[in-house]
């Protein structure tokens, strides 16, 4: 029997959209019976709308005082005491998982299995290789447990349609005391998250500097958008780190994919290949962005930005 293990990804109370979408990848293993582990200080709020997923057979809850942040260190030990009872344990692609999994893997002594796109069979699955330039087909051995990420910008979310049941648990294991939570700091914008944003405006370095950069928080305002920055306007310091999409940024798939003023490096057109509509908008009409893009406009984004707003209202 094939049990799958999907670790819950969470913030101030509320289930983050990847883990629905592990889901649904979990669901494509043939056979497979799927519970979702939910890691917190309390976790009966998170737990119940992980219940709801559809396709969920039973939510763990694996209450500790430790996990009330998520921390990687914390929480793969008592992943691993839980194991046992699963033949694969899969987390997302996001920030959290990649820091999250491997450490289960080689607490595991097996390797890991990264970015899946495809289910294949319960031990073979596609992935994305040489920044998405090509496909490789992975079989990992049916003998050992499989930990792997899920490439969530592949896969839709399951519906809230399921009634799951609810299961309190004791991880048994020793949680480590040499890492711990000091202080978190993080910049309050009221936009919505980037990874899971439906709408998102993205600057590069044509903006030119920090100050011009404003006319892409603007335009995501009147939008209701996430905003995002190519490497080259985040290395620019234009826009902080962690807004950077791409190869070693964020891989999002939102509706829509606003770029003003990016060229269109291959890393960072990894990191939005599967938006479902990619506006283009660059005075350089060779740009390689125009060659996914659903819409281009050529001309000076100082020029047609404006114009947007007004038309937005």
């Amino acid at each position: 029997m094939t049990k799958v293990l999907v670790i819950a990804e969470h913030a101030g109370g509320k289930l983050n959209p990847a883990t629905a979408k592990c889901v649904t990848c979990a669901s494509q293993i043939e056979g497979a019976d799927i519970d979702v582990a939910v890691l917190a200080a309390d976790a009966s709020e998170v737990a119940a709308q992980a219940a709801q997923l559809a396709g969920v057979k039973r939510v763990l809850k694996i209450e500790h005082s430790a996990n009330a942040e998520p921390m990687a260190a914390i929480q793969a030990p008592q992943i691993v005491a839980l194991a046992n009872d699963y033949t694969h344990l899969l987390g997302p692609s996001t920030t959290f998982g990649k820091d999250l999994m491997p450490r289960v893997a080689a607490l595991l002594g097996v390797g890991q299995v990264s970015d899946i796109m495809t289910v294949e069979a319960p031990y073979r699955f596609r992935r994305p290789i040489y920044a998405g330039n090509a496909i490789v087909t992975v079989e990992a051995p049916s003998d050992r447990k499989l930990v792997a990420t899920v490439r969530t910008a592949s896969f839709q979310a399951a519906a809230s349609s399921g009634n799951a049941e609810i299961q309190a648990v004791q991880a048994r294991a020793e949680v480590p005391t040499h890492t711990r939570f000091v202080s978190r700091s993080a910049a309050a914008s009221g936009r919505p998250d980037l990874q899971t944003a439906s709408r998102v405006v993205s600057g590069g370095r044509a903006l030119g500097s920090a100050e011009q950069f404003q006319i892409i928080y603007k335009l995501a305002d009147k939008l209701g958008a996430a905003v995002g920055a190519s490497r080259a306007a985040v290395d620019a310091g234009y826009a902080p780190n962690d807004l950077q999409v791409g190869q070693t940024g964020k891989i999002i798939a939102p509706e829509l994919y606003i770029a003003v003023g990016i060229s269109g490096a291959i890393q960072h057109l990894t990191g939005i290949k599967d938006a479902r509509t990619i506006v283009a908008i660059n005075k350089d009409a060779e740009a390689p962005i125009f060659e996914v893009a659903d819409i281009g406009l050529v001309g000076d984004l100082f020029e047609i930005l404006p114009k947007l707003e007004e038309q937005i209202g």
